[in-house]
């Protein structure tokens, strides 16, 4: 199963709408380096509010994207990321200090056009 990545202005966003595998999360990842590849996309929203829980690798997956993401000159915001997720991400150590966050996609787009200060 694909995850859907939509194109806004210069923003690419993604709501990953049920819990993902392995195969999934690794689509994901190549699917969005390469839309942000072909698109020149600034920024990205990453919205999990219907992720419940995330596993050791899957959590490194994220983690990944976030850093290929910034290297490709893409900026990331993380939105509705659920206490089990936090707690696993905490947990092993995935801590995504400079990470922009926001508890919905409407306050991540926002938070998104004040980090690319636009």
């Amino acid at each position: 199963m694909r995850i859907p990545i939509l194109k806004l202005h210069n923003y690419l966003l993604v709501s990953i709408q049920t819990e993902i595998d392995d195969n999934t999360a690794i689509q994901f990842q190549e699917d969005l380096l390469n839309k942000i590849h072909k698109s020149g996309s600034s920024g990205v929203v990453i919205d999990l509010t219907s992720v419940e829980i995330i596993d050791s690798y899957i959590a490194k997956v994220l983690g990944d994207v976030v850093t290929m993401s910034d290297l490709m000159g893409a900026k990331v915001v993380l939105t509705g990321i659920q206490p089990a997720v936090a707690m696993t991400l905490i947990d092993l150590g995935i801590h995504l200090r400079n990470v922009p966050t926001a508890l919905d996609l409407e306050q991540g787009l926002i938070k998104l056009q004040q980090e690319l200060g636009e």
